[in-house]
């Protein structure tokens, strides 16, 4: 039995829904690269993608929106020292490929870089750490839209406080080609899904909400009823019991972070301050720090495109480098940053295969794929039970930070007054403020139970909007600042 090379698979997927539609070959893209090199730019390279979307909808009890999408295009960068030319176009043909070109090989009319053309293409390698195939079809429509209605009956079954319950099923095939001007061509397809649910409870007149959700790069089918309703299982048993929460109180107390999803705020205090691009431009707190102690002894922080089937996970960046585990923090001291392209070679350092986009029309950064803090060696039940007064924070909402100064804000949408290592009763509007690297500083213990969040995280940067991933054992820091209404 012959074993086809999954890159093979994919750039066969890619040409036959990229360059077969629009009469284009390796050829073509070579001469749209070769018009570039004219000029001498340090780097150039051409993005094609086609990414199919659909998403449904439930509120009170019916299914008010179902949409499908098919957007596709090309994207067109040349690079000179820190500069960047870029045309797009959201029509894919060989016209359109030339005068982008042309006109991005502007930047370049000056003089210039010294990258020139390879004579020939040649295949990126891949590793596998998902499927290709089309998650939307996994399902019919019939079947989607009876999964939401079975979401809606199992969540008014489980408590009659439940008075509005809200579902969304969303699913993408996207297929993304990158040609460099180095030579390089590569081909990822990425499915992706998600399953959204939130209800709101209501007792004596006053209201909460509850939400959970989840996804990754499977087919649809994954989310069998199962699996549903455990997360209509979550949505319910968080607005319950937010409706027993008392106010938090406010000052300065150790608060303990859940396993999982409180891992976005290690994500956005401390991740996007360890992006090249922020620490190439010295705007980050962690710029030249490099084999500095940043963190406290036994914190160790890597980002980890690889893991398989996660909603952060990547075959390859979208500039064609091999996603890997790069290991950011090790026993807290500090080992590098995330790179793409442009900033690794600024910085006279390799990619670490984190360039990423939005789209066809928007240029790569260096960003995130999942973030996770690694295991300790306690038992999370003891590091409950060591809190004499104290927050104990399960779960997040939304939050912000300062990349300038790690300064951050996050809500915690299910947390619990500690006192004499018992959870006395949970509470409500906690909000903890603090600075992300001296954060890092102030932990004193790491459970050994690490574990990744369910597959809802979108990251934003500079207007672009990626999928990602984050993960933490449960943490004791000290000294948090926790903003409450008692």
């Amino acid at each position: 039995m012959n074993v086809i090379d999954p890159m093979v698979q994919r750039l066969a997927v890619a040409q036959s829904a990229l360059l077969e539609p629009a009469g284009l070959k390796q050829s073509d893209l070579a001469r749209a690269l070769g018009c570039m090199a004219e000029h001498r730019v340090d780097d150039a390279d051409l993005y094609f993608q086609y990414t199919r979307s659909e998403a449904w909808s439930l509120d009170e009890g019916i299914v008010k929106s179902g949409s499908f999408s098919i957007d596709q295009g090309l994207g067109v960068r040349a690079v000179q020292g820190e500069k960047s030319a870029f045309s797009y176009s959201d029509g894919i043909s060989e016209s359109i490929l030339m005068d982008a070109a042309r006109a991005t090989r502007s930047i370049a009319r000056q003089g210039g870089g010294q990258a020139k053309l390879k004579p020939k293409m040649k295949r990126a390698k891949i590793a596998q750490h998902y499927g290709f195939a089309d998650p939307i079809a996994a399902m019919t429509a019939d079947d989607k839209v009876a999964l939401l209605h079975k979401i809606e009956a199992y969540a008014r079954g489980r408590d009659s406080r439940i008075r509005q319950v809200m579902a969304s099923l969303a699913a993408e095939w996207d297929v993304m080609m990158v040609a460099r001007l180095d030579g390089t061509m590569a081909a990822d397809v990425r499915p992706l899904i998600r399953l959204s649910v939130s209800v709101i409870v209501e007792q004596k007149g006053r209201r909460e909400q509850g939400y959970s959700g989840g996804g990754g790069r499977f087919n649809l089918d994954y989310f069998t009823e199962a699996q549903a309703y455990a997360h209509v299982d979550k949505a319910v048993d968080q607005a319950l019991l937010n409706l027993e929460a008392r106010p938090a109180p406010a000052g300065q107390m150790t608060v303990v972070l859940g396993s999982g999803w409180p891992g976005i705020l290690l994500h956005e205090a401390v991740g996007h301050g360890l992006e090249g691009d922020f620490n190439r431009k010295g705007s980050s707190v962690f710029s030249g720090r490099i084999g500095e102690r940043v963190a406290a002894k036994g914190v160790t922080v890597v980002d980890d495109g690889t893991i398989a089937d996660r909603r952060g996970s990547l075959n390859i960046d979208d500039e064609g480098e091999q996603t890997r585990r790069t290991v950011l923090i090790e026993d807290g001291i500090l080992k590098g940053y995330l790179q793409d392209r442009l900033n690794a070679r600024l910085m006279k350092v390799a990619p670490t295969g984190n360039g990423r986009r939005e789209s066809f029309a928007h240029l790569p950064m260096p960003r995130m794929t999942n973030t996770i803090m690694l295991n300790g060696d306690k038992d999370p039940e003891e590091i409950i039970a060591s809190i004499d007064r104290g927050i104990y924070a399960v779960n997040f909402g939304g939050g912000q930070v300062d990349i300038t100064n790690g300064k951050f804000v996050f809500g915690a949408s299910e947390a619990w007054w500690v006192e004499k290592g018992k959870k006395r009763y949970p509470v409500k509007g906690a909000t903890l403020i603090g600075n992300g690297p001296e954060a890092l500083t102030r932990v004193t213990m790491i459970g050994n139970d690490m574990k990744l969040d369910p597959g809802v995280g979108t990251c934003g940067k500079d207007g672009q909007s990626v999928p990602v991933g984050v993960g933490q054992p449960t943490l004791r820091i000290e000294g948090l600042t926790v903003g409450g209404t008692a």
